[in-house]
């Protein structure tokens, strides 16, 4: 599959978020812009615009004159998140498949074979930028603007509460992901749906788990 060359604000993000979901940036602790942009060698303004769209999906809290912080994680928080997020993922796992490109589909099936196979490699990396295409994929595959928006944020927090507490837990996605994909590469909307609704499922079940450790 073929990447999109980023900006400087894109990438900026995209390093952001890896180091928050890898706890490079520490939930609870604060950070200033200056400190982000020596660790990313970058200037600040992409470092500003990244972090007004992480903020956006709460992946940080800004705080004038203070600085950055990284907000902590509660089982109540994913549970009610998870509430939200259901409906909205089967929504749009269906218009995906009813509305996915002759290429859309191919990058489905591709994304479907490489997200099992950094499972399979215990490829930590790897899975979490796969599962992030896999979203963003499923969101285009759409054409709706408005999921687009909904599913930023809800997805962004649901990575980072997964990868925050997956050694705990014996069992891992990637098939059900790649299941989502396969149903909409064959234009399966039932199925599609029906996926999307097992990956939800996985992860509340996942959720609760963390009640009892």
């Amino acid at each position: 599959m073929v990447e999109k060359e980023l900006s400087q604000t894109d990438s900026a993000y995209v390093q952001l978020e890896s180091m928050i979901i890898f706890e490079q940036l520490e939930s609870g602790a604060m950070y200033s812009e200056k400190q982000l942009a020596d660790m990313l060698d970058m200037g600040r303004t992409p470092i500003r615009e990244a972090l007004q769209k992480l903020a956006w999906e709460q992946m940080v809290n800004i705080y004038p004159r203070r600085g950055i912080q990284i907000p902590t994680l509660t089982v109540e928080k994913q549970l009610k998140l998870l509430e939200v997020r259901r409906p909205i993922e089967a929504l749009c796992a269906g218009l995906a498949a009813e509305k996915a490109t002759r290429e859309q589909k191919k990058q489905m099936r591709e994304l479907a074979e490489g997200i099992v196979e950094c499972a399979h490699d215990q490829n930590d990396q790897a899975f979490f930028h796969h599962l992030r295409q896999v979203h963003n994929e499923l969101v285009a595959a759409s054409r709706n603007d408005y999921i687009r928006q909904a599913m930023r944020p809800l997805q962004g927090l649901s990575r980072r509460f997964w990868f925050l507490y997956k050694e705990k837990d014996t069992e891992h996605p990637a098939l059900l992901h790649a299941e989502v994909m396969k149903a909409v590469a064959r234009g399966d909307k039932v199925s599609a749906v029906q996926a999307a609704n097992d990956v939800i499922d996985y992860l509340h079940a996942f959720t609760l788990k963390q009640i009892s450790y």
